[in-house]
Order: C-alpha cells, then sequence, then structure tokens
C-alpha cells in the first residue's frame, strides 16, 4: 500500500498537467499519452548516456513542454479541433519516442538515478520516500497556484471560462492555449521522467491510458473535496491522485488480475461523476471539507472590466 501511495504522489504531478487542459483552459488534451513516454524516454537514454540525473529529469520536462507547444500550434494556427490535434501529436509521438530510445525498452538497472539515494539507503516504501514525495507535490502546487493568480495565470483562466470576452479586451487566446499546453505537457513530461526512475526502466507502452488515470485523479479529488479555490482543486487532484492508486491496489489485491487496471480506472471515473448527482454523496462530501477545514473564502471569479 505504501508504493501505491508513492505511485499516486508521482502520477500527482501528472495528474496537476492535466488538471490546467482539462479544468482551467476546457481543452481534451489528448497530447498526454504521448508526452508522458517521452518524458520518460529522453529522461532514460540521457542517463544511459552519462547525463545527470536532475539534468535529465528537467530536459524531459522540456521536451514535453515542447510536445504540448505542437499540439498548440495544430489547433490554434492550424485550426484543427482539440481533440484531433492532440491525438494527431500522440500518435506523432509514439514513433517519435521510438527513435528517442532506439529500441521499445530503455533499463535503468545499475544507472544513477533521481532515486538512487532512496533506492540505496533503502528509503523507499517508507514514510521518510512519503514525506519527500508530499514536499515534491507541494512544490508543483505551490508553483501552480502562484502561476494561475498571476496577470498572465488569471488571463488563462479566463480563456478558459469564456474565450470570446477575454479575446475582445485584447488578450491572445491562441497564446494562452499554446502555453497553458506547454506547461501541462512539461509536467506530464516530467512525471513520465520520475515513473522512468522510479520503477528502472522506459518502455513504449507506458503512456497508453495515463489521461485516464489523470482525469480519474482529478474527477475522484475533486468530487470529494471540492475546487472553491485553485490550491483547494489543485490539493484535491494530489488526493485523488493517491486515492486512485489505492483504488488500484485494493482491487488487485482482491484478485484481479493487472489487465483489468484499465477497466477498473473506466470504472472509477463512472463512478466519481456519478456520485456528485447523488444527494447521500454530497452530504458526506461537505461534511469531509468542513471537519478538515477546506472551506475556504471563495475566490474572486476571473472578471476583466472595461
Amino acid at each position: 500500500m505504501i508504493t501505491a501511495v508513492e505511485l499516486g504522489l508521482i502520477y500527482a504531478i501528472m495528474a496537476l498537467g492535466v488538471y490546467l487542459t482539462f479544468r482551467i483552459l476546457d481543452f481534451p488534451d489528448l497530447t498526454v499519452d504521448g508526452s508522458f513516454t517521452t518524458g520518460a524516454a529522453v529522461a532514460s537514454i540521457s542517463i544511459v548516456n552519462g547525463v545527470n540525473p536532475y539534468i535529465a529529469t528537467i530536459l524531459a520536462f522540456f521536451v514535453g513542454s515542447l510536445a504540448g507547444v505542437v499540439t498548440g500550434l495544430l489547433h490554434t494556427k492550424g485550426k484543427i479541433d482539440g481533440l484531433l490535434a492532440g491525438i494527431l501529436t500522440m500518435i506523432a509521438l509514439y514513433s517519435i519516442n521510438l527513435r528517442i530510445m532506439g529500441k521499445a525498452n530503455t533499463p535503468l538497472l545499475g544507472e544513477t538515478t533521481v532515486m538512487s539515494f532512496l533506492r540505496e539507503n533503502k528509503l523507499l516504501g517508507t514514510p521518510t520516500s512519503i514525506g519527500l514525495m508530499v514536499l515534491g507535490c507541494l512544490v508543483v502546487v505551490a508553483l501552480i497556484v502562484w502561476f494561475l493568480r498571476t496577470d498572465v495565470g488569471l488571463a488563462m483562466r479566463a480563456t478558459g471560462d469564456n474565450e470570446e470576452m477575454i479575446r475582445s479586451f485584447g488578450v491572445s487566446t491562441d497564446n494562452q492555449k499554446i502555453l497553458g499546453l506547454a506547461i501541462s505537457n512539461g509536467f506530464v513530461g516530467l512525471a513520465g521522467a520520475l515513473i522512468a526512475q522510479y520503477q528502472g526502466f522506459a518502455d513504449i507502452g507506458m503512456g497508453i491510458g495515463v489521461i485516464l488515470i489523470g482525469l480519474a485523479s482529478v474527477i475522484v479529488g475533486q468530487a470529494i473535496f471540492g475546487q472553491k479555490a485553485i490550491w483547494i482543486a489543485c490539493i484535491a487532484v494530489v488526493f485523488g491522485s493517491v486515492i486512485y492508486r489505492l483504488v488500484i491496489q485494493l482491487a488487485l489485491n482482491a484478485g484481479l488480475e493487472v489487465n483489468d487496471m484499465k477497466l477498473i480506472s473506466a470504472v472509477l471515473v463512472v463512478i466519481a461523476l456519478i456520485l456528485p448527482q447523488w444527494k447521500g454523496f454530497s452530504k458526506f462530501a461537505n461534511r469531509i471539507r468542513i471537519n478538515g477545514k477546506a472551506v475556504a473564502p471563495k475566490e474572486d471569479a476571473v472578471k476583466t472590466n472595461a
């Protein structure tokens, strides 16, 4: 179960990226399935070739961002539907990822990674590793919350809320979409790099279905903890990711096979979408928020006055 929590915290970084496009930009980005593997591939092949693992991980972020920029350009400049633009980039990334790795699987056994310190000191699977990963997630949450409260972040939120309105005030919604997709896929690529180093290899198929994991984390977390404020919504995504991995682990412990994970994910998302409509669940969720003192003054809506 501790391993499930660790995986949930790493995947939370990817889920926060999905949150930026799914909730903030209101953009159905399927690039995630490809950029996740791209981050893992770039980090793995860089480490194998002697690059410092921390630099390799940062490089994975920027390459993931580049994938988001491509999707953004296809959508904004190429006038291609957002869903189709993401699919096209995702398909192209499959071949690109194979080119990067040179094969379908790149092992990291015996290589120095960002997880080496924890692994060598037998700290993985302990409260210490969980504490460090929680700290990492909080840093990412803090960066996202800070960014979304800047002028650029407010413009991005307004783009997702009412694109025509914010465009009428001279804001380039195309640039906001490209920037949002770049940041989102950057975090996705970063998560892919960390997962590859955690499990000890990068695989060409490791990104399949990642968008579903991200959506499940966002929907489950916010269904339980709400999203009255940006910081609450982001923390809810982190909790949702951990809850998702725990549910998967419980299902596997109950006798289901690894091949059933995608089915479990789909069922979990369906339940998360349906439950909030049930009055009994709404009362339960509200009780959790009150008991956890998660209720904060509602943030002012994004407004632009002439």
